[in-house]
């Protein structure tokens, strides 16, 4: 089976036409002009490009592996807060208080040095790694006990559910070094470049995109190959693949593991274009919308996932601006209509009605030819 099939090809296409000619649009063409791409847009893009990596990420368990975490929104945070802590040492000199080794809300709360597991983070290279590291280390413990217990289905659900609110409740302590309620903003620069010139935001949503078609050509070579052959075969009979001697709780634990540090990837990107991560990141309502995105879009498509993000958060950003009061329940009712009448999600159900599409049009053809024949 081809790595990328006309789907994908499609996708990827789209995804470069959209990435390049937003950035061509923005700063080749003139602001008086009505083709140009505001600054705002190109950050907009870029949010909705690391929702749509997260969405994958989640696809990838909960499509292909019947994993259903409703926990993935710790592991998109913790990837931003490694990235937002690299930022806020890059503040230096320049923050509010002026002392170069504390951020400014250590200095406000009083602490007198810099705790340990801050160490490291002025190294870009090191809080790059940390955004792959600190999730993938989370999901690998996670997975260990819960896999290896034979915890699935709506227990697994319930106990990833209660790891982020776990991890939400710690996060908003003051006492904890990341921020309090408050989380970590005010960032400056980014590898010596200033977040909030222009080519900056282009680079980020451009490095967005990149890791948005890298995750997908890692997520469809994962589950085109026997490994994804067996998670398929790990969801929709576990007990039979276990019985004829797959270690499932090892297939799932890796695939579990590369969807925590996709995850982190997108957190990592998500914070300096939006400029913030706080504690709500954790909120077990955040990782539940993620689920929406991906049924929307359609599970186990992998393009659908990223599309229903896209969809969704478009939906999201244009209801609370024009009716803020209405989103919630819109949300609520398109989670409800996918899941009675469109089950497949939107692209889902394509490749079935693409199914009808050879046939009615081979009938004519092998009538024609029939009748050929007989003259």
């Amino acid at each position: 089976m081809a790595l990328v099939d006309a789907k994908g090809r499609i996708f990827l296409v789209i995804l470069v036409a959209v990435a390049a000619g937003a950035v061509l649009l923005n700063m080749g063409v003139p602001q008086s002009s009505p083709f140009h791409v505001p600054n705002y847009a190109i950050s907009l893009i870029g949010k909705y490009l690391c929702y749509a990596l997260l969405a994958l990420s989640v696809d990838l368990i909960w499509g292909y592996a019947g994993i259903l975490s409703l926990g993935h929104g710790a592991f998109f945070a913790l990837g931003g807060y490694a990235m937002g802590m690299h930022l806020m040492r890059e503040i230096g000199d320049r923050g509010v208080y002026g002392n170069p080794l504390l951020p400014d809300f250590m200095v406000f709360l009083d602490w007198k040095e810099l705790p340990w597991y801050w160490m490291g983070f002025d190294n870009p290279v090191f809080a790059m790694l940390m955004c792959l590291a600190v999730p993938g280390a989370l999901a690998f413990l996670f997975g260990w006990f819960a896999f290896r217990s034979r915890v699935t289905g709506v227990y697994l659900s319930i106990i990833s559910q209660a790891m982020t609110f776990a991890l939400m409740l710690a996060f908003f302590r003051n006492d904890m070094g990341f921020g309090g309620n408050n989380g970590l903003t005010d960032f400056k620069d980014f590898l010596g470049l200033d977040l909030q010139a222009d080519a900056t935001r282009a680079g980020l949503m451009l490095a967005s995109a990149t890791a948005l078609g890298g995750g997908y050509l890692l997520c469809r070579w994962m589950t085109t190959s026997k490994f994804g052959r067996v998670l398929v075969a790990i969801r929709d009979a576990e007990a039979r693949a276990r019985f004829i001697g797959y270690r499932v709780e090892h297939y799932k634990l890796v695939a579990f593991v590369v969807s925590a540090m996709m995850a982190g990837v997108a957190g990592a990107l998500y914070v300096p274009q939006v400029g913030i991560i706080n504690p709500s990141e954790f909120a077990p309502a955040n990782s539940i919308e993620i689920i929406v995105w991906v049924a929307v879009g359609g599970r186990g498509t992998l393009v659908g996932a990223a599309l229903g993000a896209v969809l969704v958060n478009y939906m999201k950003t244009y209801l609370t601006g024009a009716i803020p009061e209405v989103w919630l329940f819109a949300l609520g009712g398109l989670f409800v209509a996918v899941t009675l009448f469109f089950p497949k999600g939107v692209v889902g159900e394509i490749a079935s009605l693409k199914r009808y599409w050879p046939r009615s049009k081979a009938r004519p053809a092998r009538r024609q030819a029939m009748e050929g024949g007989d003259d």
